[in-house]
């Protein structure tokens, strides 16, 4: 293993900026966590403040919004992995059939573009589709005869989660689907070929070549999304859900945390919840990463 470092030295050493970034940016902050077991003083730090156990935990299992909080987080979660998780992988099979190249890159084109938008603009161009006052939905709503008067959505907690998982999929399907599109790119030509004179039809070959051979690259994806299950997210979330009148669906962790731990600085309480987050977390990824082994395809 040393001969093998030590022969691609050259190589090796592009790993090295990454590496600092990564201890600097993700490994040093850990030292925080010992916080979670504290009752954290600003001005004592963490060498003077009070040991206090898991008293931050049980306050949070304790807490009334800790069944809303949880509750929110699982079904947003769960949403995005059952409707979200499958989208880029449906525009990356449709894509692979278009066989026009102008039309093809124009729809990529498109599709990519949300991607860079930050979700401030995001939950601005919503802001403006679904309002009330001359918002385009309530008009071509109202020109079908649909409604009588319009629909403040973003006011009405039955359509948060609706409207939080479409915007998701708008913005982010487009950049998602390129591994999924690559991966397709690097599937053997003659298979196709082999099974068009055998006489399969593109349905077929998509479901008997295309999906089995990009279904490694969908599996360690989905690991990663079921370890990132309890982040049901932050800026969409805060952004979208500025109304209070729909804390009570739109309340997930992230938010929590934010709202109750940091703005009213509580950093221990801050600290024991995403503690607690992450453990689960970890849990998830590993017994994920567990099922998934058995089909021979694993992130360890």
């Amino acid at each position: 293993m040393l001969k093998r470092i030590l022969k691609q030295w050259d190589i090796q050493l592009m790993v090295l900026p990454g590496l600092v970034l990564v201890f600097i940016f993700s490994y040093l902050p850990m030292y925080g966590i010992v916080t979670a077991f504290q009752d954290y003083n600003l001005f004592k730090g963490i060498s003077g403040s009070p040991w206090v156990g898991l008293k931050h935990f049980e306050a949070f299992f304790n807490a009334p919004e800790f069944a809303t909080v949880m509750r929110n987080t699982i079904v947003i979660s769960l949403l995005k992995l059952c409707i979200a998780f499958p989208a880029p992988i449906l525009l990356a099979l449709m894509l692979n059939e278009i066989k026009n190249m102008v039309f093809k890159r124009f729809v990529q084109t498109v599709s990519y573009l949300p991607h860079f938008l930050s979700w401030v603009i995001v939950a601005g161009f919503a802001g403006s589709l679904l309002s009330t006052d001359n918002g385009s939905i309530n008009m071509l709503l109202e020109k079908l005869n649909l409604i009588d008067e319009p629909i403040n959505f973003l006011a009405l907690k039955d359509y948060f989660w609706s409207i939080l998982i479409t915007t998701g999929i708008w913005k982010e399907i487009g950049f998602s689907s390129i591994v999924y599109l690559a991966a397709i790119s690097g599937i053997d030509p003659h298979l196709y070929e082999a099974a068009s004179m055998d006489g399969a039809s593109r349905i077929k070959q998509m479901f008997l070549i295309t999906l089995p051979s990009i279904m490694p690259v969908v599996i360690i994806f989905m690991i990663l999304a079921i370890g990132n299950l309890l982040n049901a997210g932050f800026e969409e979330i805060l952004l979208l859900g500025v109304n209070p009148a729909l804390r009570e669906v739109s309340d997930v962790i992230d938010t929590y945390v934010y709202r109750v731990g940091l703005k009213n600085y509580r950093y221990s309480y801050a600290a024991a919840v995403g503690l607690f987050k992450a453990i689960i977390s970890v849990g998830l990824l590993t017994i994920a990463n567990a099922i998934a082994r058995r089909s021979g395809n694993s992130l360890w």
